[in-house]
C-alpha cells in the first residue's frame, strides 16, 4: 500500500504548483474577518496574465515528463516482449511478468497518481485560460492564450487517453474542473465510452488549435496538432474503427511534413533529437538540478532511470531485458544485400556484409555484434559480460554511443540521462496505417508502408522480387495475403521496429485488442532455449569467454533439451483477462474515495 491517502489531493499537496489557502483570524458576533496571506500564492494573486498562464503550462509539461505516467518497463513486463527481475534467468519473482499483480502493487498506484496530477495541472491552466481569454486587448496576446489553452487540452486529453486504455476496462473518474474542497476529490467512475468521448473532444480541439510546428527554437518540444491527430487515429485503431483511424493516420503522413529519419538510431539516443520523424517527444536535460539526489522527482533529467534498468551491461541492472523470442527475431532479421549500407570492411581489410541488420544493431546489444561498438569498445562483446543467459540488452534509451565505459561515468552518483523519450514517431504511424489497410483488404497499400519502414534500415523487403515501390532492392519473394501479412506485422514488424518505446502499454493494448494475449503466453511457454558460449579478444589482447551469451531455440529431440529453459510458463497459467488485461483500479483510490462506484461504500 504505497499510497493510502486521498489519491489526488494527498499527491497534489506535495507537488502542485499552486496552493489554494485562506486564513481565518477571528470573529465577532455574526462577523468574520478573512485575510489573505500576502506572502502566499493564491488564486487571488495568480492566474492574472499571460506570464501566469505560461508558468502553469510549463508546470504541466513537467508533470507530462514524469516516467510514472508511462511506466514503460513494468508495462513491457506485462506483455510478451520483456523479462526482468534482477535475478539470473530463468528465475523470476516480478509480479507483472508473472501476471500476479493486484490493485495493491506499486506500479498501478504510481501511474494512476501521476496521471491525475498531470490532469490537475492541465485543468488549472484550462480554467484560468478560459477566464482570461478575451480580456487582453491585443490579438497576439489572445493568440498566445489560445495556444496555451490548446496545449492544456492536449495534455488532459492525452492523460485520459492513457487512463482509458490502461485501467478498469476504460472506466475511470472524469475531472473537467479544479477540485477546491475535499468533496470535489470524490468522483465516481464514468462509463468507458463517456471517458473516450471526453478525451477525444480535448484532442480534437488541440488538433484544430495547436500549430503544425513552433517557430521559435525555444519552443522546440511543445506539443503540436500532428500529435493530437496521431492520438485520435490511435484511439480509433484501438476501438477497431479502422476506416476512421486510416483517415487520421493518412493526415499525419501527408499533412504535417514528417518523414522517416535516414538513420533509425536517430530515434533512440541523444543523436538528432526532435528530428523529422518525431511526433511526440519528451525533452530531458542534464543541465539542471544537479544538487538533487539521484531519485528526486524534481530533477529535470530522465527520472525514470531507464538507461540503468535496461542496459544490464556495464553499470546497469536487469530491470527489463528482451524476451528470448524477440532476441531471436532481431538476430535472424535478413539484411538487404543490394544496399551498400550493409557493406563493411573486416579486420583484414576485406569487404564483407554486416552480421546483423542496422535496425538490430541500433535497437539491441548482441554479444557477437562486431560491427557496432558499445560503451566505448569497438565490439559489443568487449564492453559487457553477457553472462548467465543475459543474451541481449536494449540499446534504446541508453547512452552506449557516447564513448563512456558505463552509465555511471555519464552521471556519477546519479541515475540520470539526457536522452529524450520519443512517445510517437512516424514509423509507428506507418505501421498502424498498414494495419488499417490490411483490415480494409488493401494488402498492396499495407506492403507499401511496411516496406518504407524496412528499407530505412536496409533490411530485406516483403513481397515478390521486383515488386513494390523499390523493385531493385532484395525482397523475401513471398506473396502475402491479409492473414499472413497481419501475422508478420503483429509478431515481427511491430516488435522489431517499436519494442521498448512509446507511452507505455502499447504492446499490451495490441495483444488485448487482437484477443491473443493468453494464447500468446501459452505458445511462448512451450519454446525451449539454451545458450552458447562466445570467445572474444578484449581491447587489451586478453582472450575471454562470454559464458551462455548467445541464445538458441531448441527443437524436440535436441540432446541439450534437458538443460534448456523456457519463459512465460507462469504467465500462461496465471493470466486472466478479467484481472490482467487492464490495470485494476489502484487500492489508493479504492481506500480513499468513498464515491468511486457511484455512492458511499
Amino acid at each position: 500500500m504505497k499510497y493510502i491517502l486521498k489519491p489526488y489531493h494527498a499527491k497534489i499537496a506535495a507537488i502542485a504548483v499552486l496552493v489554494f489557502s485562506m486564513a481565518l483570524f477571528g470573529c465577532k458576533e455574526e462577523e468574520f474577518l478573512e485575510q489573505t496571506n500576502p506572502n502566499q500564492i493564491s488564486t487571488g494573486t495568480f492566474w492574472r496574465n499571460l506570464g501566469d498562464l505560461d508558468k502553469g503550462i510549463i508546470a504541466t509539461y513537467k508533470a507530462f515528463a514524469s516516467g510514472n505516467n508511462y511506466k514503460l518497463i513494468d508495462e513491457m513486463l506485462r506483455s510478451d516482449i520483456a523479462w526482468g527481475t534482477g535475478y539470473q534467468r530463468p528465475n523470476n519473482v516480478n509480479p507483472y511478468y508473472l501476471q500476479i499483480f493486484t490493485e495493491a502493487d506499486a506500479s498501478p498506484n504510481q501511474k494512476w497518481a501521476q496521471l491525475y496530477v498531470t490532469i490537475f495541472r492541465a485543468n488549472q491552466v484550462i480554467k484560468a485560460a478560459k477566464r482570461l481569454m478575451g480580456t487582453f486587448g491585443d490579438e497576439d496576446d489572445e493568440e498566445e492564450a489560445r495556444e496555451v489553452y490548446a496545449q492544456a487540452r492536449f495534455f488532459r486529453g492525452f492523460m485520459y487517453f492513457i487512463l482509458h486504455n490502461s485501467y478498469n476496462q476504460g472506466s475511470v473518474p472524469i475531472f473537467d474542473f479544479v477540485p477546491e474542497n475535499e468533496a470535489d476529490f470524490y468522483q465516481s467512475v464514468s462509463p468507458a465510452e463517456a471517458v473516450r468521448t471526453f478525451y477525444l473532444e480535448d484532442l480534437q480541439y488541440a488538433s484544430e488549435n495547436l500549430p503544425f510546428s513552433w517557430d521559435d527554437p525555444k519552443d522546440l518540444g511543445r506539443v503540436t496538432a500532428g500529435a493530437a491527430v496521431a492520438l485520435i487515429g490511435q484511439s480509433h485503431l484501438y476501438a477497431g474503427n479502422f476506416s476512421e483511424a486510416a483517415v487520421y493516420f493518412k493526415r499525419v503522413i501527408d499533412d504535417f511534413g514528417y518523414s522517416l529519419a535516414p538513420n533509425i538510431g536517430s530515434n533512440f539516443t541523444t543523436l538528432d533529437e526532435f528530428n523529422e520523424e518525431s511526433i511526440l517527444e519528451i525533452n530531458y536535460t542534464m543541465n539542471y538540478k544537479n544538487e538533487l539526489g539521484p531519485w528526486d522527482g524534481r530533477d529535470t533529467a530522465n527520472t525514470s532511470s531507464l538507461q540503468k534498468l535496461l542496459t544490464g551491461g556495464p553499470g546497469g541492472w536487469w530491470g527489463g531485458v528482451l524476451a528470448n523470442w524477440l532476441i531471436l527475431e532481431y538476430r535472424n532479421e535478413q539484411i538487404d544485400f543490394s544496399d551498400a549500407r550493409n557493406k563493411v570492411i573486416d579486420e583484414d581489410g576485406n569487404e564483407t556484409f554486416r552480421k546483423f541488420s542496422l535496425r538490430t544493431s541500433w535497437s539491441v546489444a548482441l554479444v557477437d555484434d562486431e560491427d557496432t561498438g558499445y560503451y566505448g569498445s569497438p565490439k559489443t562483446g568487449q564492453a559487457s559480460n553477457f553472462n548467465v543467459r543475459m543474451t541481449a540488452f536494449w540499446r534504446k534509451h541508453t547512452n552506449w554511443d557516447l564513448g563512456m565505459k558505463s552509465e555511471d561515468e555519464i552521471s556519477p552518483g546519479k541515475s540520470r540521462s539526457a536522452i529524450n523519450e520519443r512517445l510517437i514517431r512516424l514509423a509507428q504511424i506507418y505501421l498502424q496505417y498498414a494495419e488499417c489497410m490490411i483490415e480494409m483488404g488493401n494488402v498492396d497499400e499495407a506492403l507499401l508502408y511496411i516496406n518504407k519502414v524496412r528499407r530505412r534500415s536496409a533490411v530485406q523487403l516483403l513481397g515478390p522480387n521486383g515488386s513494390g515501390e523499390f523493385p531493385q532492392n532484395d525482397h523475401d519473394n513471398i506473396v502475402y495475403d491479409a492473414a499472413s501479412l497481419m501475422e508478420h506485422l503483429r509478431y515481427k514488424e511491430y516488435p522489431l521496429e517499436l519494442s521498448c518505446e512509446g507511452y507505455g502499454g502499447m504492446r499490451n493494448i495490441d495483444l488485448r485488442r487482437w484477443g491473443v494475449k493468453k494464447q500468446r503466453f501459452e505458445e511462448l511457454s512451450k519454446r525451449r532455449y539454451h545458450a552458447l558460449h562466445y570467445p572474444i579478444t578484449l581491447e587489451d589482447g586478453r582472450n575471454v569467454t562470454r559464458w551462455a551469451s548467445i541464445v538458441e531455440e531448441l527443437t524436440p529431440g535436441d540432446p541439450n533439451i534437458d538443460e534448456a529453459w523456457n519463459e512465460f510458463v507462469e504467465a500462461s497459467q496465471n493470466y486472466n483477462p478479467d484481472s490482467h488485461a487492464y490495470w485494476p483500479l489502484p487500492n489508493s483510490e479504492i481506500i480513499a474515495n468513498p464515491k468511486l462506484y457511484g455512492s458511499d461504500f
